[in-house]
């Protein structure tokens, strides 16, 4: 597990705020964020767009991207990272877009998690493939990659500082 309190003394550190664009993990990262008490001063805001409507509408992803690449796709996640940085108080984001289970296609399976990091003019963005590992783990092990997103992101951030 991601230590979020030393996540939370980073950013703190730096002055810098977070945010995330949570789709399949359905807000997980922002409420682990929040459990440590003080984190306020550094989680600016979640945003929890499950339909492809939220994320049109909360993010400004674009239709064409989302008919072109499916939501599960790495220019879904890119446009849902860069959208939520530009619609908050945050210097990271992370979003996560993905298939959590049961089941999935031949094509994006069960287990399939796109990410995207955008801080400054910099956009991050990868696959990852947990495998049908069933639905609550699919969706923790999602959570934590996107919280050692952000603490690469931060780390990132303090060495261009």
């Amino acid at each position: 597990m991601i230590d979020t309190s030393a996540l939370l003394d980073l950013c703190r550190a730096q002055g810098l705020k977070l945010g995330t664009a949570e789709s399949c993990t359905g807000g997980m990262v922002g409420a682990w964020l929040t459990e440590v008490p003080g984190s306020s001063d550094v989680f600016d805001r979640g945003f929890i767009t499950y339909s492809n409507a939220a994320k049109q509408d909360m993010l400004g992803v674009q239709k064409a991207t989302l008919d072109t690449y499916g939501a599960v796709s790495e220019q879904v996640a890119a446009e849902m990272a860069v959208g939520a940085l530009a619609r908050s108080q945050a210097d990271i984001t992370v979003s996560i877009t993905g298939i959590a289970g049961p089941g999935g296609s031949e094509h994006k399976p069960e287990g399939r998690v796109c990410f995207g990091l955008a801080h400054g003019d910099i956009i991050h963005v990868e696959t990852q493939e947990f495998g049908a590992l069933g639905r609550d783990k699919v969706r923790a092990a999602a959570a934590k990659h996107a919280l050692m997103l952000l603490t690469q992101g931060a780390e990132a951030r303090s060495v261009q500082a």
